[in-house]
């Protein structure tokens, strides 16, 4: 439902399309086929999260009206300038250049290149739409999330070179693993200074000038030979291999450098106790930026690059770690590209081994509002900002968000952010230890809240569901979490997900952790009753209320919701008030249901203080929310809501259907009964009935 419209036309099309379905599924059964399923009220808006195992590229969705993938469009405020320094080890081909799938991992997925082609192609793989990417650039990533204000202007290649040591050398320099680094070897490479170097050699030979430690250019993209060790740790290792002990000799160092065969076949790694020598070798992708070419994490960080956003992630893992470690829960996990939405993608974060690397990782989450705000890549006129305290005075403010991955326009909102303000702490939530309580967020540093719409598009394609994100956010990153963290998404559906991450090879299933990210997946809050989720959040400690009151999707496919925010403190000034009409019964399935349609009117009065907010909230300010409850009186009959929740300006009514069901047994006729209440004033309140009879199921012809 629109704000300032009183149109049910949606709720009106799904009961004239159930009508439809009925009255042919009732012609099938007179032929002898069996009879209709009982009428049953559907969700207005069902969660239907999708686990990213079981997702393809079929999954995604165009923005409507968008083409952020068109290399020649150009952002409007900055262009970002990327050299391309493609390098190859003395122990390390380019995987592209081997045969296909010969490879110890199994690589690579598509027909081999020359060496001399490699630099060319990942370019092309991160900037230019193909078969290999499936049309996905980083510069569309970035366009997409700043609405055309930045991009990749330009990306140049070099190479491809020979860094002077081995892949192991610079690999096993991390994470405790220099036990494993073979005899006569020391594992202390720093990649990033010798790919610079043998660069800036070749530039100096040919005379290019190099006038600064960039030589010009905004970033380096660093791209190496092999693999991250962060894509592939866990399929090559404890997913592979029931135990270290069992790995076997081709997984271990090679002959090469253990010519002897006295080096163990594993080694550490950072987040459990081990993983296959051939997987930890490997280096680790870091923010510096460089990129395997299994990595599709280039997004991610270029975030953490540009931006100075850092990990919003834990570790999931910390059961398997020598000693155990607490578990400590997701921040944000698969909502946001600073977390594990990096790993979004076909496939998920287990598929990410591939290369070229367009499966698991290739399609990060877009990035939250918060870290939109961070950057400075989202409109401010497109940010409702309000105050709590603030809302005592003025009132619930109620407005229409749109889905983040598009433009609202001008006028539009992409998300509201509640400051924390007041005296005293800005989060007032009770202290918890982070060592004994997984769900600890630790409580200092948040100050302020931000609501948001995810719909399944763009980038948000791979995300796991639709709906309402609610989060507590860091204006600065800070250590409470027990890791960095600054976005803590408020699950919808906190009890543990139930998920196996993946079986042993003796098929033991290994589920996934209560600090795993995909125990997000069912985060979001939906609208309206019995969709698997919620439609409300309260925080008492902060004295906030936070309502998901409806949604829509217009013509073109664009998801909005109607959302609210209210004080447990205060309600404005300005008088509240409901009254109910008559209501108009309408036939759904002869003999089962009917629907009575009630107006509801605001009977209260507009805004008498819209002061305190940081954005303009004068016209968000006079409506009021309201809750509904039904009940029935006739034996055998069942009344009910599709949504417990309204909202109309004062002055304005708005329908609500009340969808009403018998038995074949039941009684000849019912009363339904409607009570409609305002949450700014429980005293402002009203109840209603209508009489539905067995004729009036009869659907109108």
């Amino acid at each position: 439902m629109r704000l300032n419209g009183t149109s049910v036309a949606r709720r009106w099309r799904l009961g004239f399309a159930a009508a439809a379905v009925t009255t042919l599924v009732v012609g099938m059964a007179g032929a002898g086929q069996a009879a209709p399923p009982d009428f049953e009220v559907q969700p207005i808006d069902p969660q239907n999260w999708k686990n990213q195992y079981d997702m393809t590229w079929d999954d995604w969705t165009d923005i409507p009206g968008t083409e952020w993938n068109d290399p020649d469009v150009k952002p409007s405020e900055r262009g970002l300038r990327i050299a391309l320094v493609a390098v190859d080890f003395p122990d390390q081909p380019f995987v592209m250049t081997q045969e296909k799938q010969t490879d110890l991992f199994g690589n690579p997925q598509i027909d081999p290149i020359s060496r001399d082609e490699v630099p060319q192609f990942y370019h092309d793989f991160y900037m230019i739409p193909n078969e290999y990417n499936h049309g996905r650039t980083i510069h569309e990533y970035w366009m997409e999330q700043s609405r055309g204000r930045l991009g990749v202007d330009e990306m140049d290649v070099f190479g491809a070179y020979q860094v002077p040591r081995n892949l192991f050398e610079y690999g096993l320099n991390e994470w405790g693993q220099q036990s494993a680094c073979p005899e006569g070897f020391t594992c202390n490479g720093n990649l990033d200074r010798d790919v610079d170097t043998v660069w800036k050699a070749d530039l100096a030979a040919k005379g290019i000038p190099c006038p600064d430690s960039r030589c010009g250019y905004d970033v380096i993209l660093r791209v190496y030979a092999g693999y991250d060790e962060t894509s592939i740790w866990q399929e090559y290792g404890e997913m592979m291999f029931n135990s270290k002990e069992d790995i076997p000799e081709e997984w271990g160092p090679p002959a090469s450098v253990d010519p002897d065969n006295e080096m163990p076949n594993w080694a550490p790694t950072r987040y459990v106790e081990w993983t296959s020598w051939r997987a930890a070798a490997q280096q680790w992708g870091l923010s510096s930026i460089r990129q395997a070419e299994s990595s599709g994490t280039i997004t991610h960080e270029m975030g953490h690059f540009f931006f100075r956003i850092g990990d919003n992630n834990n570790n999931p893992f910390t059961n398997r770690q020598n000693p155990p470690q607490p578990f400590h829960r997701v921040g944000s996990a698969p909502w946001d590209m600073m977390d594990r939405g990096s790993f979004n993608g076909p496939g998920g974060h287990h598929m990410r081994w591939v290369v070229p690397p367009n499966m698991g990782g290739w399609s990060p989450s877009g990035l939250m509002l918060r870290n939109k705000i961070h950057a400075g890549i989202v409109a401010k006129e497109n940010v409702l900002q309000v105050s709590r305290e603030a809302l005592a005075d003025t009132g619930v403010v109620v407005d229409e968000v749109t889905a983040r991955a598009v433009d609202p326009g001008p006028e539009g909102t992409s998300g509201i952010k509640i400051d924390l303000d007041g005296e005293g702490r800005p989060d007032r939530t009770p202290d918890c230890d982070i060592d004994t309580d997984p769900f600890c967020h630790g409580n200092t540093g948040w100050d302020h809240y931000t609501m948001e719409v995810v719909d399944r598009m763009g980038f948000d394609s791979f995300n796991p569901d639709t709906g309402v994100i609610i989060a507590k956010n860091k204006t600065r990153e800070s250590n409470t979490c027990g890791y960095n963290c600054f976005n803590w998404v408020i699950d919808a559906n906190p009890q543990d997900i139930g998920l196996v991450d993946f079986y042993k090879p003796d098929g033991t299933p290994v589920m996934a952790t209560i600090a795993d990210h995909r125990q997000l997946n069912d985060a979001a809050f939906h609208a309206g009753t019995n969709s698997g989720s919620e439609y409300e959040y309260v925080d008492e400690a902060n004295r906030l209320h936070f309502y998901v009151v409806d949604l829509e999707r217009d013509e073109d496919g664009v998801l909005s919701y109607t959302l609210a925010v209210r004080s447990l403190d205060g309600s404005g000034d300005q008088e509240r008030g409901v009254s109910l009409g008559e209501g108009e019964v309408t036939g759904l399935r002869t003999s089962q249901a009917a629907q009575c349609t009630f107006p509801l009117t605001n009977t209260g009065e507009e805004a008498t203080n819209a002061a305190g907010h940081v954005s303009d909230v004068s016209d968000k300010v006079n409506n009021d929310v309201y809750r509904l409850s039904v009940d029935s009186s006739g034996q055998g009959w069942t009344a009910e809501l599709d949504n417990a929740l309204t909202t109309a300006r004062a002055g304005e009514t708005v329908e609500v259907p009340v969808y009403v069901t018998r038995e074949p047994t039941a009684a000849r006729d019912t009363t339904v009964t409607l009570t409609a209440t305002s949450e700014s004033d429980p005293s402002a309140t009203q109840q209603i009935s209508c009489t539905v009879a067995v004729k009036d199921t009869n659907p109108r012809r």
